[in-house]
């Protein structure tokens, strides 16, 4: 097994030092820690976690609080997570997810424990009762999502506003002119009060009313089958349709094949933009779906790195702190029929 001696005597340094490095209790200049590394590379070996959590009093672990039971886990969401994680270890940090609800019950248990230096939010309330838990236990947090009242709190977000406004731009240009959302059910009581529905809808009817179209929301839960149901009923009470926003990713994937099985052509007969989704999720549709691009990439690595910051005490995260979707066009839009 090899120790900080071996690693000591490799680099030309006192043992001290090298637990200065490991642990984080003292600067070490950069060619030393170079050293250091370099020969616990060559060495083999592997840092004690425990250890140094003993040490340092911190364990450089951080927490994504992700509500797995209300949420389903689809490839957007893999996305902030493997995005999260990537940009914790190149901090030095590693990141684990708590599948927690979002009442913050199982949050304030965890946190009391100490297993980790902090803590990233995701699938954010406008009213988090997470929020005031965290605040309470003194947890460094950051938020990927919005509270209604933000009061400096650490965040990062999906730009609704400039998203639905690119989305309906981009079927206008196309010529539609009769539109529906398709968008979350916020009469669930564990979603009415959920950030990317809130404003999602909200941004959908002040743009359609700029635009001058007649307002029409469908609500719908993010279920495949929900998604096919959606479709039946846009057949049935709007068949002047021409074009479909739909907010959830499963959804989407209903509404297409939904529309499929009724026998309208997509995009021929009707379009179907998806408004926030994943290019895996996009590809699994035939054809495959005209989407926003949800920015899980980068607002992973942002809400991760908001939390270093804190838990370093560097700088707050620069802005922007928003981050619109992009459109990317696959074959499901197309100008309306004739």
């Amino acid at each position: 097994m090899v120790t900080m001696r071996d690693v000591a005597k490799r680099a030309g340094v006192s043992i001290a030092t090298v637990s200065f490095v490991l642990n984080d209790t003292k600067p070490v200049t950069p060619a030393t820690r170079e050293r250091i590394e370099l020969a616990m590379a060559e060495l083999g070996f592997r840092r004690n976690m425990v250890a140094r959590a003993l040490a340092s009093r911190r364990t450089h672990i951080i927490a994504m609080a992700y509500p797995a039971l209300d949420h389903r886990f689809g490839f957007s969401a893999a996305e902030f997570l493997t995005s999260a994680a990537e940009a914790a270890r190149n901090q030095d940090y590693h990141l684990v997810l708590w599948p927690v609800g979002n009442d913050g019950t199982e949050l304030t248990e965890l946190v009391g424990q100490g297993l980790v230096d902090g803590v990233v939010l995701m699938e954010v309330q406008l009213d988090d009762p997470r929020v005031a838990v965290l605040q309470g236990t003194g947890t460094p947090f950051a938020l990927i999502g919005r509270t209604t009242t933000l009061e400096s709190l650490a965040h990062v977000d999906i730009d609704f506003e400039t998203t639905v406004d690119n989305a309906v731009g981009y079927l206008h240009g196309l010529g539609h002119r009769r539109l529906i959302l398709v968008s979350g059910d916020l009469t669930d009581p564990r979603f009415h009060n959920y950030g990317p529905y809130v404003r999602s809808e909200a941004a959908y009817r002040r743009v359609a009313a700029e635009y001058g179209f007649e307002t029409i929301v469908l609500q719908c839960a993010d279920a495949t089958r929900a998604g096919q149901d959606a479709a039946a009923q846009l057949v049935r009470d709007h068949p002047e349709t021409t074009a479909v926003l739909v907010l959830n990713e499963y959804s989407a994937l209903g509404v297409i094949s939904g529309l499929n099985r009724l026998g309208h052509s997509v995009p021929a007969d009707i379009s179907v933009l998806a408004l926030l989704m994943a290019p895996d999720t996009a590809a699994m549709s035939d054809p495959e779906l005209s989407m926003m691009r949800t920015p899980g990439p980068e607002l992973g690595a942002l809400g991760t790195d908001a939390l270093i910051r804190q838990l370093e005490g560097a700088a707050p995260l620069p802005p922007p702190h928003l981050i619109p979707a992009k459109l990317h066009i696959g074959g499901s839009t197309a100008p309306p029929p004739g």
